[in-house]
């Protein structure tokens, strides 16, 4: 953690000139970014996963249909089917799960108020009037929606809601020009409970803002970074 710490304050000396009082905010943007760049291989993988799952959708409705009474020889023989193709069903995973560590030391490094024994001195850093180890409510309590930290979250959600409406939209064409497949001859889904599933997958998006607003400032700014990231990701990578 005090490693960790000490890298963001390197960051934000390094940033200072440019961003003043916000430098540690920047630091923090410049550092998702980073694990973003570090990432991107496994999202470019995850995209050629997805695009080689898609193509096989018509197979895996034929085995469907072929093992329709027998759910184990099914299993066995998609699992054989994405082995053969080399495509590996949760590769999609993978993007997501290395990130966590980074956030999870965020998170925990702008909520404690000490490091090392040492008092924490990153909680007196600020992204223009919001601690970056505030929280909504506490921006909430303090001036309100239009004080000058609630008027940071205010940009914030507006910034997510922007991001999240784009994801949604690239959703939805994703879904209709690659639409999974129901096994052959049946009228039933893929995938007990796909159906749901599928509906609630495009509005998954706005879940981050509730994300940010119970998170400390700076893991917020994680959040927020690397959802930016991620939507302007998959629009190039999916096109």
């Amino acid at each position: 953690m005090s490693v960790f710490a000490s890298l963001v304050e390197h960051l934000a000396d390094l940033l200072q000139p440019l961003f003043g009082a916000s430098a540690a905010a920047a630091a923090i943007v410049l550092f998702t970014a980073l694990v973003r760049l570090l990432v991107h291989p496994l999202s470019r993988a995850a995209a050629r996963g997805q695009k080689a799952r898609t193509q096989l959708q018509p197979r895996i409705a034929e085995l469907r249909r072929k093992h329709a009474k027998n759910p184990e020889k099914l299993q066995k023989a998609v699992l054989e089917l994405h082995a053969e193709e080399k495509v590996s069903p949760l590769s999609g995973c993978l993007p997501s799960l290395c990130q966590l560590p980074a956030f999870f030391l965020l998170y925990h490094l702008f909520s404690n108020g000490s490091i090392g024994g040492e008092a924490n001195a990153l909680l007196s850093h600020q992204l223009l009037a919001a601690p970056l180890g505030g929280r909504w409510a506490d921006a909430l309590g303090d001036g309100g929606m239009l004080g000058g930290a609630g008027l940071v979250y205010v940009g914030l959600f507006a910034l997510v809601a922007c991001v999240a409406a784009f994801s949604y939209r690239l959703t939805r064409q994703r879904m209709a020009d690659q639409p999974v497949l129901p096994a052959a001859g049946t009228g039933e889904q893929q995938v007990p409970g796909l159906g749901a599933i599928t509906k609630v997958m495009p509005f998954m998006s706005f879940f981050t803002l509730v994300t940010v607003a119970v998170v400390p400032l700076a893991a917020a700014l994680y959040i927020v970074t690397s959802t930016t990231w991620s939507a302007v990701e998959r629009a190039a990578l999916y096109r």
